[in-house]
């Protein structure tokens, strides 16, 4: 892109403000859900390095990683499809993470994914437990 000496190029601060304040409100609204049913939740947004999780839960000594996507629409698919190979990767280091740290015998662990969807002021919430395994 050019631009001109005295003109800035165009700055996206307020976009990336806005996404990630989005993202956080699909993910207190997937922690309720949670919560509602009958999870206990353990951390929100635990970061390792530069990696985070978006929630983990508890019930009945099963620990959940659950990576939350939220959408305004279904344009680009279906939010729990955008949990791709890479992201996979990233969250099964995070979640090593914090088995390392805060992990007890006797706990099993998986993967799940959460869908939030806000279309004309309703919400849809798809959890997909176990969405997937890192072999």
């Amino acid at each position: 892109m050019v631009t001109h000496p005295l003109r800035r190029a165009p700055t996206f601060a307020s976009v990336t403000k806005a996404t990630n304040q989005f993202g956080e409100l699909g993910e207190r609204i997937a922690a309720r859900w949670l919560e509602k049913s009958g999870w206990k939740i353990l951390a929100r947004r635990y970061r390792s390095g530069r990696r985070d999780i978006d929630v983990v839960a508890e019930r009945d000594g099963l620990i959940a990683f659950v990576e939350v996507k939220a959408r305004t629409g279904s344009a680009f698919g279906s939010p729990v499809e955008a949990v791709h190979r890479r992201k996979q990767r990233e969250l099964s280091k995070s979640a090593q993470s914090w088995i390392d740290r805060h992990g007890r015998s006797g706990e099993s662990y998986r993967f799940d994914v959460m869908g939030v969807l806000l279309k004309e002021k309703r919400v849809f919430v798809r959890h997909v437990a176990g969405a997937f395994q890192i072999n």
